[in-house]
């Protein structure tokens, strides 16, 4: 089953947020940051079904608040215009105004329902919106169809990030072509609760808000919820994915014959801006995976995995290339979840450390070279029962410490 789906995915290389039918992007500067484009807008030809998951920090950011009365009016979106170097996050009814004042700027000039508008932010928080900046700057989004607009708009969200984060598929689903697309910013404030960054997907597909709602909270909870930086969840976290219904299929629901092919379309995007996210964490050098098999379930193999790469000492000793296996045990045992101390094997890579609990003859050397490659993989075995889960991170540098400490100079 998973071979016959991997023959009908495919990964279009040049394809990029604009790719899949009805859709149109922006980017431009407008002076909120230095250099980089600092505003971004993606466009709908047509009210596109619309689903969205948020961040679970307690403190939300204004534009979230908006974003989310406007999904919950209809389930459509149209229009989502971004800015970055300004989260508007804890900038009290001020803010509120501003957000509001960015959906109705765009509503009016795209002539769309104000409700059919979603707002984001990201950047500083606890300024209030340079708005005298934002507002002519809406003015100038002239959304395109082609790779300059997308790329204009994959710069635009970013902040502390250092490179686009993008990809792109297409699968066949009652014998039409159905593409989707996925651009996402984030570096650091990143930790393993939704959203952890910001992330826009676009897809034709034919698809109901509500069941589109569905796929994206189940591949959310394999994806963006299994990554992480620092540990820290950010105020203005948010994925949305909008389906313009281009394509022509079928309506998928869990009914659908197809359902499982788009369930797993959705999870590829989700899973490749995570990962990406992970490998660009601030100051990061390494990229970590740590694959956790032989658990009582999938989702306890998931929380043992977030907690080994969640540690800052298993992420400290991939920096520092030290295979210390002992914190990797160490994250293992405090994750909360119910394992026999007795049974474990670790490995990095195809290297064995711990094999049923038990040290095994490994050459230092050997492991030291392996974890100076980019990306490391740390195996675990809890032998315990069938459950297996992945989750991604990155080292812990020097750099990330310098990067945050002048974040505002």
């Amino acid at each position: 089953m998973q071979m016959e789906y991997q023959q009908q995915m495919t990964k279009i290389k040049e394809g990029t947020i604009v790719s899949p039918l009805g859709f149109t992007a922006a980017g431009i500067h407008t002076k909120v940051k230095r250099k980089r484009k600092d505003l971004g807008l993606i466009f709908c030809d047509v009210p596109a079904e619309t689903a969205a998951v948020y961040t679970l920090n307690q403190i939300i950011a204004a534009p979230l608040t908006v974003t989310k009365e406007s999904i919950a009016s209809e389930g459509k979106i149209q229009a989502v215009v971004i800015n970055s170097g300004n989260a508007n996050a804890c900038t009290g009814s001020q803010g509120m105004l501003d957000a509001y004042t960015m959906r109705d700027t765009v509503a009016k000039q795209f002539s769309i329902k104000n409700n059919y508008v979603a707002v984001a932010s990201t950047g500083i928080i606890g300024e209030n919106m340079p708005m005298d900046k934002i507002t002519p700057g809406i003015s100038q989004l002239l959304p395109k169809k082609n790779d300059e607009a997308a790329l204009s708009f994959n710069e635009s969200i970013l902040t502390t990030d250092t490179i686009m984060k993008s990809t792109c598929y297409e699968v066949e689903i009652n014998g039409v072509k159905v593409k989707m697309a996925g651009s996402a910013k984030g570096s650091g404030m990143i930790a393993p609760n939704m959203a952890t960054m910001l992330g826009f997907i676009t897809t034709d597909a034919n698809i109901s808000n509500e069941c589109l709602q569905t796929a994206l909270k189940e591949v959310t909870d394999e994806t963006f919820n299994r990554i992480t930086v620092d540990g820290d969840t950010s105020t203005n976290d948010m994925v949305l994915v909008m389906a313009s219904g281009m394509a022509g299929n079928d309506s998928l629901t869990p009914e659908h014959s197809e359902w499982e092919t788009f369930h797993r379309l959705l999870k590829q995007v989700c899973e490749d801006l995570a990962v990406m996210i992970a490998r660009d964490g601030e100051g990061a050098t390494k990229l970590i995976e740590v694959l956790v098999t032989g658990a009582h379930t999938n989702e306890e193999a998931g929380i043992v995995a977030k907690s080994v790469v969640g540690s800052d000492l298993v992420k400290t000793m991939v920096f520092g290339s030290d295979p210390n296996w002992g914190r990797v045990m160490m994250a293992v045992g405090k994750s909360g979840v119910k394992i026999d101390p007795n049974k474990i094997d670790i490995a990095l890579g195809d290297h064995t450390l711990l094999f049923q609990s038990e040290p095994t003859n490994y050459a230092e050397s050997e492991l030291t070279k392996y974890l100076n490659n980019e990306k490391v993989i740390i195996n675990i075995n809890l032998n315990i029962g069938f459950g297996a889960g992945k989750a991604w991170g990155c080292d812990l540098t020097y750099d990330y410490v310098r990067i945050n400490a002048s974040y505002r100079t």
